[in-house]
């Protein structure tokens, strides 16, 4: 850490003069446990970076303000990515440039958390530039402490969307060239655009007079959080002389005399004087609002048959063909027998003729996995499906597919059944019910633990929007299990 900054005053025994201790912020940890290793009392920062002072400041505004227990600092990839090393309080690793998306996740679901995005410019200014101005145009209630040292630091000082015109690194070895790779974004004058945010301001922590002034508005930016004002963003322009190849002084001069003519110091916006706090409606998750919603019931299901282990079924087609919903009836019928249930698809980005498919999963006992690789049941609605999914069915397990395909040579130890199911729905009154035809069949089968009352309730819930539909599917299914009563042995 950079120097110790004076946390209170007390009086020397027997002196009567005060005597300034240099300690550590009370939201910092002493010792750094969580980093591990031979030194638990030194950063993984390297020499002179700063965010060591940075961190310092952070936790000293947090004392200040008495906030500790609120606190959630969310540090994604980069320099900072181990933040929660030092910081005592609540803590989220995130994905490189997300930390935005999270920030707003939490401080939404815990309304009265001061949530604070602590990020790199190779993070927030590159992969995290989108998420950082769609949070900051909603308002949402955060603090973002920017540190722009130019460079990506932690992969070895690369080009930054910082990068000085002119500076070199790793990746423009001659200098970063406007006409090859554009000009330094510059944040704060990016967001001082957006209508919503409440503080924009950027400091330095290049000195100690440059120290003294991002304290202020760090602490300027956590007040606002306390306070549920809104969004605040505080850019700190920072060293990275390890990577950059420069002294103490050097440092300190890049900061003061090139990156702040790129870069003027100052505020941008405070509103915080007449800013309201934010109040957003509350959801309700109750189990009362849920059963509205969903027009769902909360009374206990059937029990399940203690008998029934497991059944797992894939069900592959074209996009179109009715294939997810299959499942979801499938799974709205397991919902009804008293089973545990999972329904996972997997399709394509087309809206129709692209290749899909879904497993389901019906247990007696909770799920591992939502993801059928050697399914008891195949249902193949088209050639390619078949294809690809026959040789995973398990051994005694059932294959269903239409009989119009032709040519399919099936997989031995597997009853392999060919349902007319274009024949049926055809016949019922909609081609689209191909689907309930052939959970007609598997109804039929007795293998899935689920009565007729089951299939029944479910398709009603499935077309429950689209009444008309309901009597039709209802015969559908009845004829697909008819047709399979008629022709397949017990």
């Amino acid at each position: 850490m950079a120097g110790e900054i004076v946390n209170s005053p007390q009086t020397k025994a027997g002196s009567g003069s005060v005597e300034k201790v240099m300690k550590k912020p009370a939201s910092m940890n002493d010792i750094y446990e969580r980093k591990g290793g031979a030194a638990p009392t030194a950063t993984h920062y390297c020499p002179g970076c700063g965010h060591g002072v940075i961190h310092k400041l952070i936790g000293e505004a947090i004392d200040d303000l008495d906030v500790q227990d609120r606190c959630v600092l969310i540090s994604p990839v980069g320099c900072a990515v181990f933040a929660y090393y030092y910081f005592d309080f609540g803590n989220v690793q995130t994905a490189h440039g997300r930390a935005p998306a999270v920030g707003t996740g939490i401080s939404r679901a815990q309304d009265n958390a001061i949530v604070m995005s602590y990020q790199g410019d190779g993070d927030l200014a590159s992969i995290g530039l989108n998420e950082t101005i769609q949070a900051a145009n909603r308002g949402e209630k955060m603090v973002v402490f920017f540190v722009n040292n130019t460079v990506y630091g932690m992969t070895g000082g690369q080009m930054a969307p910082t990068t000085l015109i002119g500076e070199k690194t790793v990746t423009c070895q001659d200098g970063r060239d406007p006409n090859f790779a554009g000009y330094p974004l510059h944040m704060c004058e990016i967001l001082s655009n957006l209508q919503a945010p409440v503080f924009i301001e950027r400091v330095s922590v290049s000195d100690a007079k440059h120290i003294r002034r991002a304290k202020i508005a760090i602490k300027k930016a956590l007040e606002i959080q306390r306070d549920g004002k809104g969004y605040a963003f505080v850019e700190i322009l920072s060293g990275c002389p390890n990577n950059l190849k420069q002294d103490a002084k050097g440092s300190s001069d890049f900061i003061n005399e090139q990156m702040e003519k790129e870069f003027p110091l100052g505020n941008f916006r405070d509103r915080s004087a007449d800013a309201c706090p934010v109040i957003r409606p509350t959801t309700d998750f109750s189990t009362k609002r849920l059963v509205e919603i969903f027009g769902t019931s909360d009374a206990a299901t059937s029990k399940a048959d203690a008998a029934f282990e497991n059944s797992r079924i894939k069900i592959a087609g074209f996009g179109g063909q009715g294939v997810l919903s299959m499942g979801i009836i499938l799974a709205e019928a397991g919902c009804a027998g008293g089973k545990n249930v999972s329904w996972y698809p997997s399709y394509g980005p087309e809206q129709r003729g692209g290749t899909s498919n879904c497993s389901v999963v019906l247990s007696k006992d909770p799920i591992g996995s939502p993801v059928v690789y050697a399914p008891d049941i195949l249902v193949a609605l088209n050639r390619p499906s078949l294809d690809k999914f026959a040789k995973d069915v398990k051994a005694g397990g059932f294959l269903l597919y239409d009989d119009t395909i032709e040519g399919f040579e099936p997989p031995k130890d597997v009853t392999v059944i060919a349902v007319p199911a274009v024949e049926i729905a055809t016949k019922g009154g909609s081609l689209k019910a191909v689907n309930t035809a052939m959970l007609g069949v598997i109804m039929e089968l007795g293998k899935t633990g689920l009565s007729e009352e089951d299939f029944q309730n479910a398709v009603r819930s499935a077309f429950a929007d689209k009444p008309k539909l309901v009597d039709l599917n209802l015969d559908v299914l009845k004829a697909g299990a008819d047709w399979a009563k008629a022709n397949l042995k017990k």
